[in-house]
């Protein structure tokens, strides 16, 4: 082991350390040094005795988890979040959603939506959060003053969208936000092309020749429908991952979100092209989308990541309920048990989604060299009692409202369950004002 400096800034000891790497280990009664916003060692807490550390943690009954890594929302629909409820997809973006994006977002909109939803993220154990909404500016600028991690895609649509009267501006844009935040270790930038059936082959390839000069990745929804899929066969021939293969799209970069409607053409496809998909159990289950088949994903060798998508369609961005329902699907719908199981759900959350974002060097694990996103989880409540297993209770026995300490690169993002650095009362206030008028602009319409 590399000695550590004579006095490191932080030491936690836990309970229960589940690193994710190596898979399968449970360590108790451990420590983790961190020094300069750095994971620099695991160590038994007899061997940390002697650590000097500026600040040292106690957790007591809790596990130390890597920070949870939401690979796919729109953050700022949090302000949309129960508008058009138990609608299909198709009625819900055409006759609610769309039209209210079209009516209300603005910068002050998205400004205030993902506040409210990197606040909840942070205050729910979401350490990093991969977003495609409208202002992408005004999404990295938020999460660059809250203190969480982002993957930023800027939305191209072939139609005018807030925020960009084209693709050609969206992509000009979103460029000039990639140059201003390319040196911020927090926000990265990626494109955001919303589907195969809102852009087209000229767009797209314009996207994966920018995408292959600046080694940018690509989110995407894709085959998020069965309508969606029989609708590009019927116009074109060819299944929206076949026509993007061909267009040189279906690469390692690539992260395809939903994957609901999957063939042996499909899925072969996916693994040997090194393709991540991004799951989202809990959207796709509300509107009635389809199931993504997960086990048989990864049983092809495919990278799987979790999403919450935004809060109008799900209705949190609650990460420990998306790995509780992505397991009880994948048992359900293959008729296995053993199926996705605590272990495989934990790292679909945290090293599969940053693996998917092209992160996995730098997070989504709790190994030396890494970046300090940690999230402590308290076991000690009455419905995690009895503990035999600490990941178990974690995957079917607790929410977001368990989270007690979070840090993103090292820095204490919540501490005691409270919110650090965010100003959550004015949030929430400008949020209900938010929705004061939505309702209102509503009601007069009708």
């Amino acid at each position: 082991m590399t000695p550590l400096p004579d006095r490191i800034d932080l030491l936690i000891e836990a309970r229960w350390i589940v690193p994710v790497v190596p898979s399968g280990i449970i360590l108790e009664d451990h420590c983790l040094a961190i020094h300069q916003g750095r994971i620099v060692a695991l160590l038994s807490q007899a061997n940390a005795a002697d650590v000097q550390a500026r600040e040292r943690v106690q957790l007591g009954e809790q596990v130390l988890i890597p920070g949870l890594v939401n690979a796919h929302t729109h953050a700022a629909m949090s302000l949309f979040r129960g508008l058009a409820d138990d609608l299909p997809l198709m009625s819900w973006l055409n006759d609610h959603i769309w039209p209210a994006e079209a009516r209300w977002v603005n910068e002050a909109f998205v400004r205030c939506g993902t506040s409210l939803a990197i606040a909840e993220m942070l205050r729910g154990g979401t350490t990093c959060f991969a977003d495609m909404y409208f202002y992408p500016e005004v999404t990295a600028r938020v999460a660059m003053e809250s203190g969480i991690r982002a993957q930023v895609a800027f939305p191209i649509i072939d139609n005018p969208i807030p925020g960009a009267k084209d693709s050609a501006e969206a992509i000009s844009k979103g460029l000039r936000l990639h140059d201003e935040v390319k040196h911020n270790p927090l926000v990265q930038v990626a494109f955001g092309p919303h589907a195969p059936y809102t852009v087209g082959d000229e767009v797209l390839n314009r996207i994966r020749t920018l995408a292959d000069e600046l080694d940018l990745p690509i989110q995407m929804h894709i085959h998020e429908t069965a309508f969606e899929v029989e609708e590009a066969v019927r116009q074109t021939g060819l299944r929206p991952l076949q026509r993007l293969d061909q267009l040189n799209l279906v690469t390692p970069r690539l992260q395809a979100v939903h994957m609901t409607q999957v063939n042996d053409l499909d899925r072969t496809m996916l693994g040997e092209l090194g393709v991540s998909v991004i799951h989202c159990p809990e959207s796709n289950l509300k509107l009635g989308s389809g199931f993504c088949p997960v086990q048989d994903l990864l049983d092809a060798g495919v990278n799987v990541a979790l999403g919450t998508d935004g809060a109008a369609s799900n209705n949190d961005l609650d990460m420990f309920g998306e790995m509780r329902t992505a397991a009880l699907l994948a048992k359900g719908l293959t008729g296995k048990p053993t199926a996705v199981d605590a272990h495989t759900a934990l790292h679909m959350a945290t090293l599969g989604g940053a693996r998917a974002l092209c992160l996995g060097d730098e997070i989504g694990s709790l190994e030396p060299g890494k970046s300090a996103d940690l999230v402590a989880v308290d076991l000690s409540g009455v419905a995690q009692q009895p503990v035999y297993n600490p990941l178990s209770q974690i995957l079917y026995s607790t929410s977001a409202a368990q989270v007690s300490h979070v840090w993103v690169a090292g820095k204490a993002r919540v501490r005691n369950s409270q919110l650090l650095g965010m100003d959550l009362p004015g949030i929430l206030a400008e949020a209900r004002a938010w929705a004061r008028d939505i309702k209102q602009g509503d009601q007069h319409d009708d």
